[in-house]
């Protein structure tokens, strides 16, 4: 009788227990689901810069038109981009720091964002054309455009230029 209780147990641990063949296949699927997963993962932060420039420029871009529906068609010019988007501004275009009776119209941003990519990062001043590491962002007072300030060779993952968004 005890043989056979012993006989029991030992078939019952053995029951419990996983195979090195179960273990194998349990080791290359989690190793099939990590190649997927890891190069998916570590796209994400260069995705997430390229939405942010996206979100930026939809952002300036917004500024620039309401600025230009309430001054009469202008754009805010190249001299007083800052100012004129970030401070209170009349019909006429002068700045203020505080709202008066003349100055009604603004602020349309809190401040110019900064480029989140490309060798400009970080960067959030101005200039008229393309180049320079001293500005983030490129624009063109005479139609209202505004582009990242980086060279047509700093693509996104799908080829594109991030001066062309």
């Amino acid at each position: 009788m005890l043989a056979a209780l012993q006989s029991r147990i030992q078939g019952a641990s053995r029951a419990r227990a996983f195979s090195m063949i179960e273990l194998v296949i349990v080791v290359v699927i989690i190793g099939i689901i990590g190649a997927i997963a890891i190069p998916r993962m570590s796209r994400g932060a260069a995705g997430a810069a390229d939405s942010a420039l996206v979100a930026d420029l939809a952002v300036l871009r917004n500024a620039i038109d309401l600025y230009e529906a309430e001054h009469g068609g202008d754009y805010p010019s190249f001299a007083a981009f800052e100012d004129e988007l970030t401070q209170f501004t009349s019909a006429a275009g002068a700045t203020s720091a505080t709202k008066d009776s003349t100055h009604i119209y603004g602020p349309y941003l809190r401040s110019i964002p900064a480029l989140k990519v490309g060798t400009n990062r970080g960067q959030n001043g101005i200039v008229a054309t393309q180049g320079g590491t001293t500005a983030g962002w490129v624009y063109d007072e005479d139609t209202g455009t505004i582009s990242a300030n980086l060279p047509g060779t700093e693509t996104d993952d799908r080829g594109v230029a991030y001066s062309s968004y």
